[in-house]
């Protein structure tokens, strides 16, 4: 079995099991946090291509007074805090897992003004599809520095295979259950790589 007919099955699977769940949670998060209720964002993809991925919202929308969202740490209410703790706000990426834009396992998708900050072996993490979940995910999630992080996610592109993304998957279920890595120490989420590091590493 290749490893793309792997990802097709499995969130097909997936979405058919969690469709109870979703409808449930995208109820909840119409009550508690409003509309919209999922949150979109443009992501960096295999090769560099920019895809849309689309998870559930677990944010409020409060802007500043320059019309810029507050800190993650003031948007972020305690039902948000639940979904990400239990990382039911990542299941409509199945649907991304569907469309080829990502895989369940591999390097997360991340920002993309942080193109720039990549060291060369760094940029290595975009010549696989993104995942829902990866290594970095089960070695620490949030709590990695961005350094080991990215190491990571180098070992997976060169070890990928359907056997270890089932590993990995398993894994995935224990982090879950056992709340690791949840947010970085001191933030809310995670710190940004962009304020990390305070200027392009590479522009090549």
């Amino acid at each position: 079995m290749t490893k793309r007919t792997f990802d097709i099955l499995g969130a097909s699977f997936g979405l058919v099991v969690f469709a109870p769940v979703m409808l449930i949670v995208a109820i909840m998060i119409r009550w508690r946090l409003g509309s919209p209720v999922l949150f979109r964002q443009q992501r960096v993809g295999m090769n560099g291509r920019i895809f849309e991925m689309v998870k559930f919202r677990t944010m409020l929308n409060v802007l500043g007074p320059d019309g810029a969202p507050r800190p993650d740490s003031e948007r972020l209410t305690s039902f948000g805090k639940i979904l990400r703790s239990s990382s039911l706000d990542e299941l409509p990426e199945l649907w991304n897992v569907l469309q080829g834009d990502m895989s369940l396992v591999g390097p997360r998708p991340l920002l993309v003004e942080y193109l720039g900050y990549y060291t060369p072996t760094e940029r290595r993490r975009h010549e696989v599809r993104p995942g829902i979940t990866g290594l970095a995910q089960i070695r620490g999630r949030n709590a990695l520095s961005w350094r080991k992080k990215f190491r990571y996610d180098v070992f997976y592109v060169d070890h990928a295979s359907v056997g270890f993304d089932l590993k990995i998957i398993l894994m995935t279920i224990a982090a879950v259950i056992g709340k690791v890595g949840i947010s970085a120490k001191g933030e809310a989420t995670m710190h940004r790589l962009d304020i990390e590091r305070s200027g392009p590493l590479s522009t090549s």
